[in-house]
């Protein structure tokens, strides 16, 4: 398809930083370079930084996002600060709702609760993390309305209100991820955005996506559907170095990273273009795992400009 016969229509852009600790570098470094990430984004036009939770993986530093969001909102300005996801069957929900209204309080108005239903690591770090992880995920729909009357001031313990203080003026907004049809239908269910991990799944993204639009259920918190989809992006100056890059990629299964998008700036607009029509969707979050921190930066501020020189000409 030619670039001339794609629509120009906004298109929002956002990072999700899995903060990799690449070989021969220390974790300190690793989180002094999502720090980097985030500022730049924010300079390049990105609106959102987003970063997941990992547990005991050798390749990632991320295993606390709202500790690290705390720190990405001091070093930035405006950009939105998500968590990619807090995963929740790990967690008391008065605890999660703690640590996004206290987040929600020290950078009003830019908070992102993004939530997700996966361990996030192997089972016997779940289990010493948690415990029963299965348990955990049968007794989701519990603590998912457990954890929206707290973002909503209507939690009550044994009849007594109990409040996750502090209680912030603007609550952090609420997103559903994931990649099958059932975190489709929880996103549904509750009213909550819904973020489609198109880079991790072999399901169809158009089909989760409707499925989601079509059972939406409205609610003072939500009341039309919004979606994003995060699709893996690797972009150079020339196709070539693009796919060298790609194929130093190792995260994920090779038949999933088919889909990704690979190639120079105008090759990767073109495609996101493509997708915004495709799937009747404007936000994008972008996994760039290329594992050269400079790299990284590079494939993301190429994506930025190219995405806004192809706006601005149409």
């Amino acid at each position: 398809m030619g670039s001339q016969s794609i629509p120009a229509k906004s298109l929002m852009l956002g990072v999700l930083d899995m903060v990799p600790l690449l070989p021969g570098n220390r974790p300190e470094q690793a989180v002094q370079w999502a720090g980097e990430l985030a500022r730049r984004a924010e300079a390049w036009g990105y609106t959102r930084y987003w970063t997941s939770e990992h547990h005991d993986m050798k390749g990632l530093a991320s295993s606390s996002p709202e500790v690290l969001l705390a720190h990405i909102g001091a070093v930035t300005r405006q950009i939105k600060l998500g968590a990619g996801a807090i995963l929740l069957p790990h967690y008391s929900p008065v605890k999660v709702a703690e640590w996004f209204h206290l987040l929600a309080a020290l950078y009003p108005g830019r908070v992102e609760l993004g939530l997700g239903r996966a361990p996030g690591g192997g089972p016997h770090a779940s289990m010493a993390l948690s415990g029963n992880f299965l348990q955990h995920v049968a007794e989701l729909p519990q603590t998912m309305e457990a954890l929206l009357a707290l973002l909503e001031g209507t939690y009550e313990y044994e009849q007594v209100s109990v409040f996750a203080r502090p209680m912030p003026e603007q609550p952090p907004a609420l997103w559903m991820l994931g990649t099958n049809r059932k975190s489709a239908e929880y996103a549904a269910r509750y009213a909550t955005g819904y973020v489609f991990g198109q880079f991790m799944s072999e399901q169809d993204t158009g089909e989760m996506l409707s499925m989601y639009r079509s059972g939406f259920q409205p609610s003072k918190r939500m009341d039309k559907p919004r979606t994003m989809v995060a699709v893996g992006a690797i972009c150079a100056s020339t196709d070539e170095q693009a796919q060298r890059w790609a194929a130093q990629i190792t995260m994920g299964d090779p038949a999933m990273r088919a889909n990704w998008l690979v190639g120079t700036p105008a090759d990767v607009a073109e495609r996101l273009h493509s997708l915004q029509v495709e799937y009747d969707n404007d936000e994008f979050l972008l996994v760039t795992p290329i594992p050269d921190y400079e790299q990284r930066l590079q494939s993301y501020r190429l994506i930025a400009e190219a995405i806004k020189s192809s706006c601005d000409s149409k």
